[in-house]
């Protein structure tokens, strides 16, 4: 067998291995802690190993369409999480300096008719402590500061390789980010691809903002090379935002640091006062560098398997990326449910993979579609969609369909 572990490190560590008849989950995030829940509830003994010393999530919004919506239903999170929820009315794309429409699609109980589920947006931070209550309360343990250093494929188990023992389970799941150590374990190391894009994101308190009103809506603020997203969060309580703007290069080490505020509103100034509003009453932020990788090989190693963004992480321009890891999560429970893990895991990749890259592919579009690329014509095309949307509504609906009605929780697999 061969053992897979991180660069200068020793196996020379005494095992106290623990016992095979469990899946072990790496990260704790939106994804793995799904994915624990979903196993649990199919009976399986289920350990996370989080890297961080805490739990906890930064601050920043989420917007669950009903794909999503659909699978936190069936593992029974949806009611927990209505006293968290902001339900937008519409979802828009505007012009980043007059504020017209250039598209315009109501949501609210029209997305419930269409598609059997609910658009919400949640803090993330709310999404998450839920996610852990469920899971503790169906027996999931949580092991925090807890990094893999490598694992084993046995006949009859994986080894799992920590920094001061070994535990054996019967599967890995890897759902550690796009900085995932055990897709690096598995495919070996390789430096993810920089977009050309950072992403400012904060939220704000309604309280701070003045001068503006913002629209219960999911806005996109389309201007040359950079947009920004606003939707309100908690009940209203809070305006989320994320600022995206084109830039050559990320020198930072830092795949995430902490932004200047000030910075932050010159790169807007001269937007639209609800942009601007909401930048002005902004007391801090934090600055992404936007990652992908190419599609993998493969999402599967004998008893190890990858789901979110360890295997294919997202642009937010369809803001699908916890959507995709949540259907994963239910996809790959719901197989091992029926089958050995070795066609359970081939299933599972076999109806995700197409999926996911297909999402990926319409995200990446939209950048561009956002931005305006190619100056007038980039307006055209956004007065194109417009139109579409006014005259032409099946254009549109098909596009949505294919993302918001597909429902994981009905699929033969």
């Amino acid at each position: 067998m061969i053992l897979k572990v991180r660069p200068n490190t020793k196996e020379s560590i005494v095992e106290q291995v623990d016992q095979a008849e469990q899946i072990i989950v790496v990260g704790a995030g939106i994804g793995g802690l799904t994915a624990a829940l979903g196993l649990a509830k199919q009976g399986w003994c289920v350990k996370i190993l989080e890297q961080a010393a805490e739990l906890s999530e930064v601050g920043a919004g989420l917007q669950l369409s009903p794909n999503a919506v659909k699978v936190l239903r069936h593992l029974g999170v949806d009611q927990a999480l209505t006293k968290h929820i902001f339900t937008p009315q519409n979802a828009c794309i505007r012009d980043f300096r007059s504020g017209r429409y250039y598209l315009k699609m109501p949501l609210a109980s029209d997305v419930v008719k269409r598609y059997g589920a609910p658009y919400w947006h949640v803090h993330r931070a709310d999404l998450h402590q839920e996610l852990v209550a469920a899971c503790r309360q169906h027996g999931v343990e949580i092991v925090l500061g807890q990094r893999v250093q490598g694992y084993r494929n046995e006949k009859d188990h994986v080894k799992v390789l920590l920094e001061k023992d070994t535990l054996k389970a019967s599967l890995l799941v890897g759902a550690d980010g796009i900085h995932s150590q055990i897709r690096e374990l598995m495919l070996g190391m390789q430096a993810p691809i920089f977009t050309g894009q950072v992403a400012w994101r904060g939220t704000v308190p309604v309280t701070n903002i003045a001068g503006a009103t913002v629209q219960p809506d999911a806005t996109v603020w389309a201007g040359p090379n950079r947009h920004v997203v606003t939707y309100y969060l908690r009940g209203g309580a809070f305006v989320n935002f994320i600022a995206v703007e084109e830039q050559a290069q990320w020198q930072n080490e830092s795949w995430r640091e902490e932004g200047d505020v000030d910075i932050l509103r010159d790169k807007f100034s001269g937007w639209h006062p609800e942009v601007t509003a909401v930048l002005d009453g902004c007391e801090s932020t934090f600055l992404w560098a936007l990652n992908g990788r190419p599609t993998l090989s493969t999402w599967h190693d004998e008893r190890v398997v990858l789901l979110g963004d360890a295997c294919h992480p997202m642009l937010p321009f369809m803001a699908q990326g916890a959507a995709m890891a949540i259907e994963d999560a239910f996809v790959l429970a719901k197989t091992l449910a029926k089958y050995d893990f070795k066609e359970a895991f081939s299933r599972y990749e076999a109806f995700r993979k197409p999926r996911a890259t297909a999402v990926q592919k319409q995200s990446c579009d939209n950048a561009a579609l956002y931005h305006m690329h190619g100056g007038w014509q980039g307006r055209m095309k956004l007065e194109a969609l417009g139109m579409a949307s006014k005259f032409a509504n099946g254009v549109i609906n098909a596009k949505l369909d294919k993302i918001y009605g597909h429902d994981v929780t009905t699929l033969e697999l």
